[in-house]
């Protein structure tokens, strides 16, 4: 099976930073760390209010990285401008509201296909691997193929939580909602990538599905390094999706 790759979100070492103020801990330096403990790609969300990572880490990131970036971004002029400037390796576009704690849920892409279509036009154009982060939806992956993207990224997040709140009957039917749709977005011709609140308990099933080629890992991995480190936390994840990518099926966990 082909090897799955892992990005790794350092969004949160930013947010660390920012609560304080300064410039420690650095959040260049943890995909640095990254890098070398096996991470394939960095993935940053530069949010229209600058919670976490601020302009100057992209400007860093784009100079400093030697694997490719996972721009994270909302569909405004504004991060068009700045991704068009920087011309990353990939750009990820993503819902955002101001209130939130974190991304909830994926872009409605169904009811914004026209505007949404011209949007990555340019960015495609300029050479980014164009992402879309959706829930394992049918008419979300169909509106995303429809325009233009390349890669559908699968909201993980309500599987993580019926997880971790013991609500079991519920997990297995968002896996198997995953499942099924990352066949579907396959058929479609997408490249299909996965992530939000995944940890070592529940990658394993995401990272055994055949279709998958990238999953980004954050929140979990930053939390993780305050008990073990950031390089072997990160190690450790790898070491997990690898085990399961030689698994044959996709069975829940007990």
């Amino acid at each position: 099976m082909t090897k799955l790759r892992l990005g790794v979100n350092i969004d949160h070492v930013a947010t660390v930073r920012n609560a304080r103020g300064g410039t420690l801990p650095d959040p260049v330096r943890a995909a640095k760390l990254a890098q070398e403990a096996g991470a394939d790609g960095i993935t940053a969300h530069l949010r229209e209010d600058r919670r976490h990572i601020g302009d100057g880490d992209i400007e860093a990131l784009m100079s400093e990285l030697t694997v490719p970036l996972n721009f994270e971004m909302a569909a405004t002029d504004e991060m068009q401008r700045i991704a068009l400037r920087h011309s990353p390796h990939a750009v990820c576009l993503v819902p955002e509201r101001r209130e939130e704690r974190t991304t909830e849920g994926g872009l409605e892409v169904a009811r914004d296909e026209n505007r949404l279509a011209h949007f990555i036009a340019p960015l495609a154009e300029a050479g980014c691997r164009v992402s879309i982060f959706i829930a394992a939806d049918r008419p979300q992956i169909e509106a995303a193929a429809r325009i233009g993207a390349s890669v559908v990224e699968l909201h993980t997040g309500a599987y993580c939580d019926a997880h971790a709140e013991g609500r079991f009957d519920e997990r297995d039917a968002e896996l198997a909602r995953i499942g099924d749709m990352a066949v579907y977005a396959h058929e479609l011709g997408l490249e299909v990538h996965a992530g939000h609140g995944l940890t070592y308990e529940t990658v394993p099933d995401i990272a055994a599905m055949p279709q998958m080629r990238e999953l980004n890992i954050g929140h979990f991995l930053i939390g993780e390094a305050i008990f073990r480190g950031l390089q072997p936390a990160i190690a450790e994840m790898r070491r997990v999706m690898d085990e399961a990518r030689g698994r044959d099926t996709v069975s829940p966990a007990p």
